[in-house]
C-alpha cells in the first residue's frame, strides 16, 4: 500500500522557494520523480536555474496554482507515480 507523509516548511510565499528550501524533496526515499508545487492563488514564475538544478537531480517540477496542484498530485498518485507536493495555501 502507498502512503503519504505531511511535513511543514518555512516557505511562506513563492519568493521563498529555492533549491535549498526544496532539499527535503531531494532526500526522500524512495526517490521522487515529480514534484508538484502549488504557488497559491495563481501560478507564479520560479527561478529557472533552480528548476534546472532539480531536473539535474532527476526530479521534474510542475508549477501550478494550489487548487490545480492538488488535483495533479492526486491524479499522479492514482497512477502510482513517485510524486510529492509542496503547497502554499491560496
Amino acid at each position: 500500500p502507498r502512503s503519504a507523509t505531511v511535513v511543514s516548511s518555512q516557505v511562506g510565499s513563492h519568493r521563498d522557494i529555492s533549491y535549498e528550501s526544496l532539499s527535503l524533496f531531494r532526500l526522500l526515499e524512495p526517490h521522487i520523480e515529480i514534484l508538484v508545487l502549488g504557488t497559491g492563488d495563481r501560478v507564479e514564475r520560479l527561478h529557472s536555474g533552480m528548476l534546472k538544478q532539480m531536473r539535474e537531480c532527476g526530479i521534474a517540477v510542475e508549477v501550478q496554482d494550489t487548487p490545480n496542484a492538488c488535483a495533479t498530485f492526486n491524479f499522479l498518485m492514482s497512477e502510482k507515480r513517485m510524486v510529492a507536493a509542496g503547497l502554499i495555501p491560496p
